[in-house]
């Protein structure tokens, strides 16, 4: 357990500020384009383009890092916060042309969700190497992150206006070039013959090869997208939904919260859940727990529904993220694994994608309870296919100790 505090708290900084920002950008997304000038309808597009974009950007970034060996996850993290520190400086000084502030967020939407898998990547890459990193602790502290951002922002945007989103983004993200910049993997003999090794291995290659090689992992990620669907529903429209039960700005906040907090003791305690119970079954949990997290809403009359309805995010994106992250990583080939974290991200990006293009219509045309009861619906799709994808993969997952 060689040096696992040091290197579990320096990972920890950089899931804590990806998800400061991530609480910004995406959480935010809808009030702070709304406060702009644009309609529900103009936001889904915003979304859904971000999310396609993401979608290719995902397994093209993760192909070029698994093959190529010239990029790296740690410079992908670290240019991308860049991008992200430079875009929330380019919004703040241009604020009221709605052509380039649409231009500019939807690039910075899709940057942040095309580096996400290569920030998990490189807990199993620093770890390979020698670098003892608890990973569930180190997301669950992200997601504190997030949730404390989230407190205090929904306030905070009310009393000084939407671009106090910006200035968040831009402290944040400049910390986080800075330290990744430091944060290097070091060269152990070991890691040296690992990497020769996986030099001469062969990876699954394009999309159509690696649908060959891992059927049943497409299946799944055809589930994954489903239940993400209704998941991305809620965070993207919250605010909409929230309004209609009589809450504000304010409101998001304690929302988003609630469900950010709730995410770290499940995360920090992933590891040891994972000896006692399978991944097949807990990745079958969580798509339940999307499920009910959504059916709840139909009924929520008040604000004590979306916040029992958000509880539930400790039992589905708290154990689906991590135990996903770990199901990849044992079933992929050495060459495949970077390539196996995008296309999860890009499941649950597509997922994103649907709910953008359908729910800003339907808000629109039919109001948040028929948004509401589609979300439902598609999510209980989505865990049907989870069940009968997942149980043919556990096969050739081993045990773990």
């Amino acid at each position: 357990m060689k040096n696992l505090k040091l290197w579990t708290l320096r990972y920890t900084l950089i899931n804590v500020l990806y998800f400061v920002a991530f609480c910004t950008i995406h959480a935010y997304a809808a009030v702070f384009l709304l406060d702009k000038g644009f309609n529900n309808t103009q936001v889904g597009l915003a979304l859904a383009l971000s999310n396609i974009l993401s979608v290719i950007g995902q397994p093209l970034v993760a192909g070029i890092i698994d093959k190529e060996k010239i990029l790296t996850n740690r410079l992908t993290v670290m240019f991308s916060s860049l991008f992200l520190l430079l875009g929330s400086i380019f919004l703040i000084f241009v604020n009221t042309e709605k052509v380039p502030i649409f231009v500019v967020f939807v690039l910075m939407y899709t940057v942040q969700f095309v580096y996400m898998p290569m920030m998990i990547a490189m807990n199993f890459e620093y770890a390979k190497a020698g670098c003892n990193i608890n990973f569930g602790l180190a997301r669950g502290l992200g997601s504190a992150g997030f949730a404390v951002t989230s407190f205090f922002l929904g306030k905070a945007v009310e009393n000084f206006g939407t671009n106090v989103i910006l200035y968040v983004t831009v402290v944040a993200m400049t910390i986080m070039v800075l330290h990744v910049f430091f944060f290097k993997k070091p060269k152990t003999e070991e890691a040296l013959e690992k990497a020769e090794i996986i030099k001469e291995e062969k990876g699954s290659g394009g999309l159509i090869s690696f649908i060959k090689k891992y059927p049943f992992f497409i299946v799944f990620l055809i589930g994954t997208a489903c239940c993400y669907f209704a998941h991305n529903m809620i965070n993207d429209f919250m605010i909409q939904i929230i309004r209609n039960l009589g809450g504000n700005e304010t409101q998001l906040g304690y929302a988003t919260f609630l469900q950010a907090i709730l995410e770290l003791p499940v995360m920090a305690l992933i590891g040891y859940v994972l000896k006692k119970i399978s991944e097949r079954h807990l990745l079958i949990f969580s798509a339940v727990s999307f499920f009910i997290k959504t059916a709840i809403l139909i009924f929520a009359t008040s604000m004590i529904g979306m916040y029992v309805s958000q509880s539930f995010q400790m039992f589905a994106y708290a154990v689906f993220i991590p135990v996903a992250a770990y199901f990849a990583d044992n079933v992929m080939a050495e060459n495949d694994k970077v390539k196996g974290q995008a296309f999860i991200n890009s499941a649950i990006t597509l997922g994103g994608v649907f709910s953008n293009l359908i729910c800003g219509k339907l808000l629109d045309a039919f109001g948040v309870k028929t948004m509401i009861l589609t979300g439902v619906a598609v999510c209980l799709v989505g865990v049907v296919i989870v069940v009968i994808a997942i149980y043919p993969m556990m096969k050739k997952v081993p045990k773990r100790a």
